[in-house]
């Protein structure tokens, strides 16, 4: 066991007590319309309207590959925008977008957020769904920056 707990379910209805930040990746291109966030938006709307005003004013922020966006959406519950997507898969494009040094990056942000407010982390398998990644890659990142530092990690997946 590598000490992330797999369940069954929505990671926007979080399990547990205590805070709770309900991760994502996020793209570098400011879009916000298709996969885990249509979720997150169902639920709340302040990550995305968050989200799009970091982008759209990128050029005074630190928005990029790497980078995370704290959102509290209720007293016990943050969203973390991690961006670790180069662009967005097209029907032309070859490659995926997912970018493992930007998730591990967006992490690390992650562990000193969750750290502070002594929370615990829930998520889908980041990085697997529509940027393209392997969840073998992305887990050991998970379990390095998060859980070997004593943060509790709850996975979520959707569906039977």
């Amino acid at each position: 066991m590598n000490g992330i707990t797999y369940v069954r379910g929505d990671a926007t209805a979080p399990h547990g007590k205590g805070v709770k930040i309900v991760a994502h990746v996020c793209n570098d291109l400011g879009g916000w319309g298709k996969g885990f966030v249509l979720a997150i938006s169902r639920r709340w709307s302040e990550p995305e309207t968050a989200y799009r005003r970091w982008h759209r004013e990128r050029a005074q922020n630190d928005f990029g590959l790497g980078a995370a966006q704290f959102v509290q959406v209720e007293p016990y519950i943050w969203v973390a925008n991690l961006v670790g997507q180069r662009g967005m898969r097209t029907g032309r494009s070859t490659g995926v977008p997912v970018r493992y040094e930007a998730i591990d990056a967006a992490l690390g942000l992650l562990a000193g957020r969750a750290a502070e407010l002594g929370a615990s982390v829930h998520m889908p398998r980041i990085g697997c769904g529509l940027a393209g990644g392997s969840w073998a890659r992305v887990e050991p990142l998970v379990v390095r920056r998060l859980v070997e530092r004593g943060t509790p990690v709850t996975v979520y997946d959707f569906g039977a």
